[in-house]
């Protein structure tokens, strides 16, 4: 049973009119009246009998019919799901980012990209920008958000910088002022991201270039238990500025501005295979979304 034969079959219950129907499908009038008797041949019954006024369904066309009606309109969603597919509007996503980004930059990105895609299927996966980068590698994920990082296998879309902040509690000493110099932190307790985090690197080399040392009170691998550390008066902390906006807003953390130094900046890019693998038409389409302005 062909889909030619079933649309030739509801056109013409539909008009009950061959020559009609031959029109309405842009056909000729015998290629469809062929495709109605190999409709009938197949299922060993006649469909239509001819009136005064036309074409009237048999008994055998009326138990047909629906089942007709919902085979077209089954097919018809198949081909809109392929062309979705196709055009990226549906189909699964996966993507991995490193912890900040998934907690303070993806949320608004998915949400943005739902309203293009709303027939996507989501799926986040975090960790550090290595192992993002190694989730990329093997195609356990489509596109990976991470820090700048140069592999010969994947390209790059820069898609925001962050910059790290001094945050301290509210009532602390350095609030008020027009800002403090990075020695004044040498006597400070200091919290810090474990070893593992890019941000640990980052606040490192800028106490190793001002020739600092201070005093490290313990290290956190989450930036929110990192907040309520310092909101607690157990240290101060650089944070990425991202992160911390709604506590400085509410009062509960307060930004102090460092003199004599520029900002410690992190570029953040979406990776994905340089190759193309892996590399569904949802992921062109996020991609693309990405390096359009927000």
């Amino acid at each position: 049973m062909l889909l030619a034969q079933v649309e030739a079959f509801l056109e013409v219950a539909r008009l009950s009119n061959v020559s009609r129907a031959a029109e309405a499908l842009f056909v000729t009038q015998p290629t469809l009246t062929a495709r109605l008797k190999n409709l009938e041949a197949e299922l060993g019954e006649q469909l239509f009998l001819r009136t005064g006024r036309g074409l009237k369904l048999t008994e055998a066309g009326r138990a047909f019919l629906p089942h007709a009606e919902r085979a077209l309109r089954s097919l018809r969603q198949g081909e809109a799901a392929v062309t979705e597919l196709q055009r990226g509007e549906a189909g699964p996503l996966e993507v991995g980012a490193v912890p900040s980004v998934s907690t303070y930059v993806l949320p608004s990105l998915l949400r943005r990209f739902l309203t293009l895609a709303p027939g996507v299927r989501l799926a986040v996966r975090t960790g550090h920008s290595e192992e993002v980068l190694a989730m990329v590698l093997a195609e356990d994920v489509h596109v990976g958000l991470v820090r700048a990082l140069h592999h010969p296998e994947v390209e790059s879309i820069p898609v925001y910088e962050d910059h790290l902040v001094l945050v301290v509690p509210p009532d602390h000493r350095f609030t008020g002022g027009a800002g403090i110099r990075l020695e004044e932190l040498d006597a400070e307790p200091l919290i810090l991201f474990d070893r593992t985090s890019s941000y640990h690197e980052l606040t490192n080399a800028l106490f190793r270039e001002a020739g600092v040392l201070p005093s490290t009170v313990m290290e956190l691998d989450n930036i929110e238990a990192a907040k309520q550390m310092v909101a607690h008066g157990l240290g101060v902390a650089l944070l990425p500025n991202i992160a911390i906006t709604p506590e400085v807003a509410a009062g509960t953390l307060a930004e102090v501005r460092i003199v004599g130094g520029g900002p410690v900046r992190r570029q953040i890019v979406a990776i994905r295979r340089r190759d193309g693998a892996g590399t569904a038409a949802v992921a062109w389409r996020f991609l693309a979304m990405l390096g359009e302005p927000g």
